[in-house]
């Protein structure tokens, strides 16, 4: 049965979370999750841990363009250290499909579907996230949740070993462009969301791919951002609107052909 549900009738700072092989990713201000609580968290691999990334299908790992060459999914991992036989399912990339209109320079379309080798056998740990057929763009203030086993502290270059989840706040994108960021522009496919006025929160390394829930639904994608969880230096996820919605449809649709 397709997790697709309704598709079938369906980030001058700022630097790019791109996973360097000696960096991982975690959330900044965040608090472990309850153990498979996130049924739909993937962890990719390239020859180690890179990227988050979101299970929308069986056979389909929704992440970012620029976490790049992966080669590996892990589903139902909490701790990347512990022994997780019962839970974990590993699978290879068989292809990899990324955007075809992603721009390096300014950061649009920062998407990137995986195929898998075989489908993942859905289980009380490993579960697909329905898309709809359209998102609602999320208002400035709105609080939604990230997820990752990325970097949540810059002086500690590893990933975290388990998994993370913290509240970031949806910024206006007038407002992120004219104070927050310069460069790349914020455009209409584009969320930033991170600290609020007081607390501190946001992605960092590692998080890259992994995504922006919005009452309890897939919004975004994490992409880009300052990091460090800087109160004026939000982060930025590619907004899953309409168009992309599409793509993802289309993509999935014609590989299967």
């Amino acid at each position: 049965m397709s997790c697709l549900g309704a598709f079938t009738g369906l980030l001058s700072c700022m630097v790019l979370l791109i996973v360097h092989s000696s960096d991982g990713s975690e959330i900044i201000n965040g608090k472990e999750v309850t153990p498979h609580s996130l049924p739909y968290m993937a962890l990719l691999l390239r020859t180690r841990p890179a990227c988050g990334g979101i299970l929308i299908h069986k056979s389909w790992v929704l992440t970012a363009f620029h976490c790049g060459q992966i080669k590996t999914v892990l589903l139902g991992v909490h701790s990347i250290k512990a022994n997780e036989d019962n839970s974990r399912q590993v699978i290879n990339v068989k292809k990899r499909f990324p955007h075809p209109q992603y721009v390096s320079a300014t950061k649009v379309n920062d998407l990137m579907l995986l195929k898998l080798e075989k489908p993942v056998k859905e289980t009380k740990t490993v579960k697909c996230l329905k898309l709809d057929d359209a998102i609602k763009d999320p208002a400035a203030g709105t609080s939604c949740m990230v997820a990752g086993w990325g970097q949540t502290n810059k002086d500690v270059k590893k990933m975290s070993d388990v998994l993370m989840s913290g509240e970031v706040t949806v910024v206006d994108r007038e407002k992120c462009n004219s104070d927050y960021n310069k460069h790349p522009v914020i455009t209409s496919s584009m969320i930033c969301a991170g600290s609020d006025k007081k607390n501190v929160a946001d992605v960092f390394y590692g998080d890259s791919g992994g995504p922006l829930m919005c009452s309890g639904g897939l919004v975004g994608v994490t992409s880009f951002g300052s990091m460090f969880g800087r109160i004026k230096k939000p982060g930025v996820f590619s907004y899953l609107t309409v168009k992309q919605l599409s793509w993802i449809k289309e993509t999935m649709k014609k590989s299967d052909i």
